[in-house]
C-alpha cells in the first residue's frame, strides 16, 4: 500500500473504514474533534462481526494542517457539516483525490461547490457507498455490526458515466487488502440513487416512528408505508436517468424494492444513523437524503407526496430537539 489516507470525520464509518486500512497496512491519519485525547492516548478499538481488533496507536490529530500531504483524504462527515471541508482538508499531493463516504444524493457536486466558494482548487472527486451496519460506542470504540461492502465511483460534474480511475481502482485494491468488500461502478448517481432506496424510509421513519429497522420490518403497516416511500425513490430515479441520458439505459433494477426489503429482514436490528443524530440532539441530513430527491423530483414533474410528508415531519421533529 503506497497511497496515504486523511479520515476526515471519524466516526461510526471514517472511524472503522480508517482503522480497517491501517490494520493492513495502509498510512492513515485520523481527523478528530471530541475524541482527539482519547484516540492520541489510547488508540482505536472495533468489535466487527469480522474479527475484533484494535490499534494501540493511530495517528490522531486535532488541527488539519498539522497532517502530512495526502493522497486520498476520505471524508465521513456527516453531510451537514460539508460546509466546513475547506477548513478541515489537509495539504494534498499532486493528483490527489477527495473521497466522500457519505449519504444523499448530489453530495459530490455540493463538496465541489464549497471548494470553489472557498477559492481552493478542486482535486479529482470520488464517492464510495457504504453498505454497513456500524455505530461508535464511545470515543474511539466502534462497534460493527452487520455488512461492510462499499461501492466507489468517480464524480463527473455533468452527471455523465465515468470509467474508474487508476486512482480510484488503488483505492479499491487497499480496501481490498483491509478486508472489506469493494465494488466499482461507472455510474455513481444512479448507485447514489440505489441507495436513497434504503435511505429515505429507514433513516427517516426511524426517526418518526422511534423505531429500529427490525420493529419497523415486524409491522405490516410501516411496511406498506416503506415500499411506498422506495417506490417514490425509485419513479424519481428512473425520470432524472431518463431526463440525463434519454437513451441511456439508465433506470434502478426493477426488482430494487423486493431485495432492499428483504435484505433488511435478515439484517441485525439496526438504530440508523438518522436515528442516532436524533437521539444525540445533532443535526439530521434531511438536506442531502430526502432534500436533494424531492428537490429532482419536483423539476421533473414527478410527484412525491410522501416523501415531502416525512421530509416535513423530520424538520419539524429536527428544529423542535434541537430548540431551534
Amino acid at each position: 500500500m503506497s497511497l496515504r489516507y486523511a479520515i476526515i470525520g471519524t466516526g461510526a464509518i471514517g472511524g472503522y473504514y480508517g482503522a480497517r486500512l491501517q490494520q493492513a497496512g495502509a498510512d492513515v491519519h485520523f481527523l478528530l474533534r471530541s475524541s482527539y485525547e482519547s484516540v492520541k492516548d489510547h488508540g482505536i478499538r472495533v468489535e466487527s462481526i469480522d474479527g475484533d481488533f484494535e490499534l494501540s496507536h493511530v495517528d490522531a490529530y486535532n488541527n488539519p494542517i498539522d497532517i502530512p500531504p495526502v493522497d486520498v483524504a476520505v471524508v465521513a462527515l456527516k453531510t451537514t457539516q460539508n460546509v466546513n471541508l475547506p477548513e478541515l482538508l489537509p495539504p494534498l499531493n499532486e493528483g490527489a483525490a477527495i473521497l466522500s463516504l457519505q449519504n444523499g444524493f448530489g453530495v459530490e457536486a455540493a463538496i465541489a461547490q464549497y471548494l470553489n466558494q472557498s477559492g481552493l482548487p478542486v482535486p479529482a472527486i470520488c464517492g464510495g457507498l457504504c453498505f454497513i451496519c456500524s455505530n461508535q460506542v464511545a470515543p474511539g470504540h466502534f462497534r460493527h455490526l452487520d455488512y461492510g461492502r462499499i461501492l466507489l465511483g468517480v464524480y463527473n460534474s455533468q452527471n455523465h458515466r465515468c470509467a474508474p480511475t487508476p486512482l480510484l481502482e488503488e483505492i479499491a485494491s487497499d480496501f481490498t487488502s483491509a478486508s472489506v468488500q469493494v465494488d466499482t461502478t461507472d455510474d455513481l448517481p444512479m448507485a447514489r440513487w440505489e441507495k436513497l432506496v434504503w435511505n429515505v424510509p429507514y433513516n427517516g421513519l426511524s426517526v418518526v416512528l422511534e423505531a429500529t429497522t427490525a420493529a419497523m420490518m415486524a409491522d405490516a403497516s410501516v411496511r406498506l408505508l416503506i415500499t411506498t416511500l422506495m417506490q417514490e425513490v425509485v419513479t424519481t430515479a428512473n425520470a432524472w436517468g431518463e431526463s440525463i441520458s434519454p437513451s441511456g439505459q439508465r433506470y434502478l433494477p426493477a426488482d430494487i424494492i423486493d431485495r432492499m426489503l428483504t435484505h433488511t429482514e435478515t439484517m441485525a436490528p439496526y438504530r440508523t444513523s438518522m436515528k442516532i443524530d436524533y437521539d444525540e440532539k445533532r443535526p439530521l441530513e434531511i438536506a442531502a437524503i430526502l432534500g436533494s430527491p424531492v428537490r429532482v423530483a419536483r423539476s421533473l414533474g414527478v410527484d412525491t407526496p410522501t416523501m415531502v410528508m416525512l421530509k416535513q415531519q423530520l424538520t419539524f421533529l429536527d428544529r423542535r430537539n434541537r430548540k431551534l
